[in-house]
């Protein structure tokens, strides 16, 4: 599963994006550097930040918490990335997954 506990009462998401899709949506799960990874597909091209800001603002709906519980830790101009999730419970978020996926 792409999603772990940060320690610090949170959670962290490992995010493969595909910007300039037709929809914003979850792509179900894949593996990258032998990782799982959730797989977004994001209707913002990355472009002067779009896809970052389309991405949490995907998550903040979808899990139903604040942006700003919501940062990406590594990855800003990459495909992959690394997600905190400030005070989320990671079985929530795994859950979440599960449904939307």
């Amino acid at each position: 599963m792409p999603v772990s506990a940060d320690g610090e009462g949170g959670a962290r998401l490992r995010i493969r994006v595909t910007p300039r899709a037709k929809q914003t949506a979850l792509a179900g799960t894949v593996e990258v550097d032998g990782h799982p990874a959730l797989a977004v597909r994001l209707a913002a091209p990355p472009v002067d930040g779009a896809a970052n800001k389309a991405l949490l603002g995907f998550l903040a709906s979808g899990l139903q918490m604040p942006k700003s519980k919501i940062r990406i830790i590594s990855g800003e101009t990459g495909r992959l990335k690394l997600v905190s999730l400030s005070g989320a419970d990671p079985e929530l978020v795994a859950a979440w997954i599960k449904r939307e996926s």
